[in-house]
């Protein structure tokens, strides 16, 4: 197996390839690097079938699509994960055939809810998850600690000690453990109980990332120009969220909001399917499209998509234009299939 990570700096992006087949997977990729890395592909005459993100990035834009539009290379991220344009979503236990290697996926939430780490030949890419003597922070929306401890505890602490380990992230010039170092000596975990854990994360007091209003909800929402002025996150932590169970009911009742669909028109009629009666408008059509929707300013809008993030932009959007009973339906398509609730296509 070919490993190599090509940063040299705190945020990893990792390359993997099949010596054999010259097929490979970069994990983790910068936006700003994307012509590096296709050319460091090139050089080793490596083909590029996945470009793979261990979760949603807060402190960096994503490069994931621009390799994908100049390599043809599958899009890959965790089932969870509230971007579009992913091409193959995956969950625990899944498989990527990257030539003769079997590259195992692991899921691993906590740090965000789509989390995953990656595991093939002795080598286990964590992500944000489990660093180097330290864990990803929990405390963006989304995060949970005790999620993260039991992932970490559960999944990746069940694997041999001698376990190379690959973060996404590292402050301190470190560039790889291995799993019984981690058991021994990572300070928030060794000798620490599950509430002890998460008490520890509670009380980091992090200040947010620098870039986190540039890269995480552009990074969420795979818009790339400057079609949408994103909310900021004051705006965010304002916006109503409504359960599946609390719509399922109201519908049931015949007390109907307007449901406002805001994924890409091809999610629309993906294999999540919509809610009957919802209306279409995606999250980048938003701001032109929202005079349309200007005879519901004080009708009750609840506003969905895939995991109830791009949803959130979307209900302080409009919320912010004066909309004033607007819902974000938390969780989202995912969770309203969870539930078994009926769709349409």
């Amino acid at each position: 197996m070919f490993f190599r990570e090509l940063n040299r700096g705190k945020c990893k992006t990792y390359l993997l390839g099949c010596e054999r087949t010259r097929h490979a997977a970069i994990v983790d990729p910068l936006k700003e690097n994307t012509a590096r890395y296709i050319a460091i592909a090139a050089y080793h005459a490596f083909r590029l079938d996945y470009a793979i993100d261990t979760h949603t990035h807060a402190d960096h834009r994503s490069g994931i699509w621009d390799l994908a539009e100049s390599t043809d290379a599958t899009v890959v991220m965790d089932r969870h994960a509230p971007a579009p344009h992913v091409d193959l979503h995956v969950s625990n236990g899944d498989e990527l055939e990257v030539g003769d290697l079997r590259v195992k996926v692991l899921f691993t939430p906590g740090h965000t809810p789509d989390g995953i780490s990656l595991y093939v030949e002795g080598h286990l890419l964590t992500g944000d998850t489990l660093l180097i003597n330290g864990t990803g922070r929990a405390d963006f929306p989304g995060g949970d600690a005790g999620k993260q401890y039991d992932a970490i505890t559960g999944s990746l602490f069940k694997l041999a000690d001698d376990t190379l380990v690959f973060p996404a992230h590292d402050y301190r010039g470190n560039r790889c453990s291995t799993i019984g170092r981690e058991k021994t000596t990572n300070p928030r975990l060794a000798r620490h109980t599950r509430d002890e854990y998460i008490a520890i994360m509670n009380n980091l007091g992090l200040p947010l990332p620098d870039k986190i209003q540039e890269a995480l909800q552009a990074n969420q929402t795979a818009i790339e120009d400057d079609s949408v002025k994103f909310p900021d996150v004051a705006q965010l932590s304002g916006v109503h969220q409504a359960s599946v169970s609390e719509l399922r009911a109201r519908l049931a009742l015949g007390n109907l909001p307007i449901v406002l669909d805001v994924r890409e028109v091809e999610e629309y009629h993906d294999e999540l399917g919509h809610i009957a009666g919802s209306r279409s408008i995606p999250l980048r059509a938003l701001p032109n499209e929202a005079g349309k929707l200007e005879n519901l300013k004080q009708s009750e809008i609840v506003v969905v998509c895939r995991a109830g993030v791009r949803s959130s932009t979307a209900a302080a959007i409009l919320t912010a234009l004066g909309f004033e009973h607007v819902t974000n339906l938390k969780g989202g398509m995912l969770e309203w299939n969870e539930a078994g609730l009926s769709v349409e296509r």
